[in-house]
């Protein structure tokens, strides 16, 4: 069970340990009515409970465990423009619906600071990206991105020549990279239940500790619990790999599952390095990602850590010694910490998709699903709350420009698909070495 792999990766998280959470708040008993109703507490449902209310719907939230508990809370921070895919866009869409769909992830990076600053959220938001290639034949590849961004789509980032580079990070690891000062990072927990904060202050019903089991469909959706039920108008599916962990005897929406994959990424942060020394690593204290398929990301935190992940797993199995493992993985890029401790180390699941490429839709007129973000979604979660809330209200055009995206099943059914994904993805681990 899903649940039970990854229970041991809850327990150490950087994020958990420098927040104060509030009290965790009862679970649904006995039977309401809403105009909506949004199963996951996480960043899409939430997003899509504060828009939805602000438009004067009545909202329930329906979380299984506590608001920000699954990805929402335990991601690496990185606010990022785009898509996991580009192609996966680009090569369904006219140059038209391209750009349309780019500046949806523009706009998603304009929310967060439009949220934290509406809603006073301390979650230490820092401007500030940069995309790194680990060789000659990658950095042409990345120069090449940052002159079609702007052709394409009039995106402006800077182009980090390999003279350059160790101006702007302090490792010897890296060629050449490309700079995005509207991308920025966060700590992703404390924005989270900021969004969790705001939404009940606005008049969202939230009720932690009451996973979905079922889903009664048609004209009025039932969405039940073990110990309550919601009769409702509109249901919106912000779940993701765990919508269907709690559900016994039938799944809340069987349709979506072979739709994305679990996959379990993996983080650790160090102690305190102070500000001097944190400051000297990366220009400008920016997130950095290296471009590689299979990738490492990494950014100081606001008490002078350094906070790394990259490591996979898609077969959903932690790997072995996973701080020992994460820590040599930093240590190939700044091997300067070795003097570091590493007492945190967390991960869990996201949901991909076959072509990487979010997957929204409806089931029926009025059950919304939003899933497959693929690694990429803190900010995109922001935007598909919004863009879902614009639907259910009757203004549908920019949901089902995403909602087009054609995704296929993964392959090999329920038994087969975990190995044969697998072995895709040692393919393109082959490919990054080369």
């Amino acid at each position: 069970m899903l649940l039970d792999k990854e229970a041991q990766l809850t327990q150490n998280s950087f994020y958990e340990a420098s927040v104060t959470r509030p009290a965790t708040l009862p679970p649904l008993g006995g039977r309401i009515a809403a105009d909506i109703c949004i199963v996951g507490a996480g960043l899409a449902g939430l997003s899509a409970a504060l828009e939805l209310r602000a438009k004067g719907y009545s909202v329930v939230v329906l979380e299984a465990k506590t608001a920000g508990w699954g990805a929402s809370g335990r991601n690496g921070g990185q606010a990022i423009v785009g898509y996991a895919s580009d192609e996966a866009i680009e090569s369904q869409f006219t140059p038209e619906d391209c750009r349309r769909a780019w500046n949806i992830t523009v706009e998603a990076l304009q929310l967060i600071r439009q949220r934290i600053d509406e809603h006073a959220i301390d979650c230490d938001f820092v401007s500030g990206y940069m995309s790194v290639a680990l060789n000659e034949k990658k950095g042409r590849q990345l120069a090449q991105t940052t002159i079609d961004l702007q052709r394409r789509y009039g995106y402006e980032m800077q182009a980090i020549a390999p003279k350059d580079i160790k101006n702007w990070i302090a490792s010897e690891r890296f060629h050449s990279g490309a700079f995005d000062p509207q991308s920025g990072h966060l700590h992703p927990l404390k924005y989270c239940l900021g969004l969790a904060a705001a939404a009940r202050a606005s008049g969202v019903q939230i009720f932690e500790d009451s996973p979905v089991v079922e889903l009664v469909r048609g004209a009025k959706p039932v969405v039940k619990t073990a110990q309550g039920e919601v009769a409702c108008d509109f249901v919106v599916l912000a779940g993701n790999v765990y919508l269907d962990a709690y559900s016994k005897a039938k799944a809340v929406a069987p349709e979506l599952n072979k739709r994305i994959m679990p996959v379990g990424t993996y983080i650790v942060a160090t102690e305190p390095m102070g500000k001097e020394r944190a400051d000297a690593l990366i220009r400008q204290r920016s997130a950095v990602c290296d471009t590689n398929f299979v990738l490492d990301y990494f950014r100081p935190t606001a008490d002078y850590r350094m906070l790394f992940g990259g490591r996979v797993s898609y077969s959903a199995a932690t790997p072995f010694n996973l701080i020992a493992s994460m820590r040599k993985r930093m240590l190939d890029v700044f091997p300067q910490l070795s003097d570091l401790e590493v007492p945190y180390a967390w991960g869990g699941f996201v949901d991909i998709t076959m072509n990487r490429g979010p997957d929204f839709g409806r089931l029926g007129s009025n059950v919304y699903y939003l899933q497959g973000f693929s690694g990429h979604g803190l900010a995109l979660t922001g935007m598909a709350g919004k863009l879902v809330a614009e639907s259910i209200a009757g203004q549908a055009e920019r949901f089902d420009l995403l909602a087009n995206i054609k995704h296929h099943p993964f392959p090999g059914g329920p038994l087969m698909r975990t190995p044969a994904l697998v072995l895709g993805m040692l393919y393109y681990q082959i490919k990054d070495l080369l």
